[in-house]
């Protein structure tokens, strides 16, 4: 129902606009009338109308005072102007109200009339989109928290550390930032010098304030928020800015101890929380294991990474964040990445030591070690005890960078190279096996998620690699064997059409058709009329 406020000084003539919204338009409105400004603007504050019509001259407050007061509390309010004088007099201030039109004294009921249903109709298109815009803000409300613990856990859990940028949680989140840090937070009954007691109870009771958990949190801070955890609960926060200073790490640890006193208070649990050192994003795995031995190692009820030891801490001059850039590149199996930043990590060590002595020697033997390593964790390289036994010699032989660094820049190559082979092998292996099934049973009913689980890998990762390895998704693969299938037993069965579709995997004959037509450009009959050959 539309609520209509007409607010004129002549009686007879809310009177008379009263009586033709009765008559024209029962059941699709109800009205209220105001004799002055001052009354409308009451009015407007009690009623709620969704149209006013407003007359200019009016003894006190005039209607375009009213009008501009009004707007400033309902800025969806449709104004139309009623008035006895040329209507360009008002025009500059009617245009800067948004008023949807002018009614001209004395008025006329057809012309009333019409204008009245436009506005009403543009005030139900509004209502309508509200109403659109609510359900739309109702679903992501119910998705956005899914989505959120996806992101949070492939940010902590993803190998190789970092977010997974093909999944596009970052440009979905609307996460601009190039930073981030974690905090985990903990609860339990009671908090007793850094321990907290019933953490099993506390979770569940965690889990069923959930809505409030999340509510709290983002009042304060611009998170992004994990799912509970047993008791525990993960935050990632962006920022803009590695830089952490003192004071500022002071204030951060003072702003959480007054969100955890806030969450106390509204869920009735005991709070601690860790709080990870800011890093880049592909470097949130670290960050959140600081968070996470802060926790546990943390006495009080929020403890910052840098307050205690449970990290690296480099000297200042140290290219830590090219170190850590370099063993990505390896851990993904990029050789070209890895030989790139191995030369930049020489040529930093060239530059701050000029002259080659053992300690540049022994650093990149500690490289080279690490890196092979992590190719045999991966299953990239075959161990011999006594594969190393020359590298001692090879090493204190060098006389100049220029040995060492071609050395150097080709084990870490080769150790890259082992892992991306395995790599391969691995997706390659899968996607294998996954054809082989395919064939096999192509004329059943056979879904990715069913194919997956007889590879043991999941669905999605499945459909990744098929894309990758083949250059077609997996359903256009199985489509592709089915209406080879098909066009063989046309070709060279007398089996009837439904019977050839029923053995090619499909349950729907019309289906089928469309299918085979979608890939051929025929019909099944047609096809068989013709006599193609295969």
């Amino acid at each position: 129902m539309i609520k209509i406020l007409i607010c004129d000084d002549e009686g007879i003539v809310r009177d008379s606009l009263q009586f033709i919204l009765q008559k024209n338009f029962r059941g699709e409105c109800e009205s209220e009338t105001a004799r002055n400004g001052r009354l409308a603007i009451e009015l407007a504050e009690s009623f709620r109308p969704d149209i006013i019509m407003m007359d200019i001259q009016m003894p006190g407050i005039n209607g375009i005072d009213a009008m501009r007061e009004i707007r400033k509390e309902n800025r969806n309010v449709v104004f139309i102007i009623l008035t006895a004088y040329d209507k360009f007099e008002y025009s500059q201030a009617a245009i800067d109200l948004g008023v949807f039109s002018y009614l001209t004294k004395p008025i006329n009921k057809d012309k009333f009339c019409d204008v009245l249903r436009q506005a009403m109709n543009q005030v139900e298109d509004r209502k309508k989109k509200a109403r659109s815009d609510l359900l739309v803000k109702e679903k992501l409300e119910a998705v956005i928290p899914i989505i959120e613990s996806g992101f949070v856990y492939s940010t902590i859990f993803e190998k190789a550390g970092g977010v997974r940028e093909d999944l596009g949680y970052r440009d979905l989140l609307g996460i601009q930032e190039e930073y981030a840090h974690i905090i985990v937070i903990e609860c339990g009954d009671e908090l007793h010098r850094g321990e907290l007691s019933n953490k099993v109870g506390a979770g569940i009771k965690l889990q069923k304030n959930i809505l409030i958990f999340r509510e709290t949190i983002k009042e304060a801070v611009n998170s992004i928020i994990g799912e509970v955890m047993a008791n525990k609960v993960i935050v990632v926060v962006p920022g803009k800015s590695q830089a952490e200073e003192y004071d500022e790490r002071v204030a951060k640890i003072e702003r959480m101890r007054s969100l955890l006193r806030k969450l106390e208070q509204q869920i009735g649990l005991k709070f601690k929380a860790g709080i990870g050192s800011v890093k880049k994003w592909h470097d949130m795995p670290e960050s959140y294991r600081e968070a996470s031995e802060t926790l546990s190692q943390g006495m009080g009820k929020v403890t910052h990474a840098r307050d205690m030891p449970v990290g690296c801490v480099y000297e200042e001059t140290y290219p830590d964040e090219l170190e850590k850039t370099l063993f990505n590149a390896l851990e993904q199996g990029d050789v070209e990445g890895t030989k790139h930043f191995s030369e930049a990590f020489m040529q930093w060590m060239e530059s701050s030591h000029p002259k080659l002595n053992n300690t540049i020697r022994l650093k990149a033997v500690e490289f080279i070690l690490w890196a092979e390593h992590l190719a045999y964790m991966q299953g990239g390289m075959v161990y011999h005890f006594d594969s190393r036994a020359d590298y001692l010699d090879t090493i204190i032989s060098f006389e100049s960078y220029k040995g060492l660094n071609l050395w150097f820049i080709q084990k870490m190559g080769e150790a890259a190279g082992h892992i991306a082979m395995r790599h391969r092998e691995k997706t390659s292996n899968a996607v294998e096996q996954a054809k082989a099934y395919i064939e096999e049973n192509f004329t059943a009913d056979l879904s990715l998620e069913n194919l997956a689980k007889q590879i043991g890998i999941s669905p999605y990762y499945l459909s990744k690699l098929f894309k990758e390895l083949e250059g077609i998704n997996y359903i256009d693969y199985l489509t592709k064997l089915r209406i080879g299938y098909a066009k063989k037993e046309l070709a060279e069965s007398e089996k009837s059409i439904k019977e050839i579709c029923c053995d090619t995997g499909y349950s729907d004959p019309n289906y089928f058709s469309r299918i085979f037509k979608k890939w051929t450009g025929i019909t099944p009959t047609e096809f068989r009329e013709k006599g193609v050959s295969v």
